[in-house]
């Protein structure tokens, strides 16, 4: 398989289902995290040139970037959607700004909220609102 085939056969028909729910289902913990980022690992290695490389070379090499990067770059595709109101407003949640005024700063300061567990600690709703 050459690397142009795997590459859009790998965005359209893999990267779909490992990203899915992204912002609702956030991997933090370092073992689930090297179990999804495995299978781009293992799918990389299909490339017979690449096969030998390191993991890291066969992603730049293929322009991928890694399945952490990804999340965390749709978290803040989510979060300027969610601050700009492309949303409807009556199934979006409500983000929590900053209202005091300061002369510093802008307008999208998020309020960082406390936690008691972990539980909640890591997904998207609760980490941003």
């Amino acid at each position: 398989m050459d690397e142009h085939t795997f590459v859009l056969l790998y965005k359209s028909m893999v990267q779909p289902h490992v990203e899915f729910g992204n912002s609702v289902w956030c991997p933090f913990k370092l073992g689930d995290i090297e179990k999804i980022e495995k299978i781009q690992k293992r799918a990389t290695k299909l490339i017979i040139s690449l096969k030998n490389k390191p993991y890291k070379e066969r992603l730049m090499h293929l322009k991928l970037p890694t399945l952490k990067c990804r999340c965390t770059r749709g978290d803040m595709i989510e979060v300027f959607k969610l601050n700009h109101n492309i949303y409807d407003e009556s199934v979006s949640p409500q983000l929590s700004f900053c209202t005091r005024s300061i002369t510093r700063g802008n307008n999208y300061k998020l309020l960082n909220h406390t936690f008691h567990y972990d539980l909640r600690k890591h997904f998207f709703y609760s980490t941003y609102c």
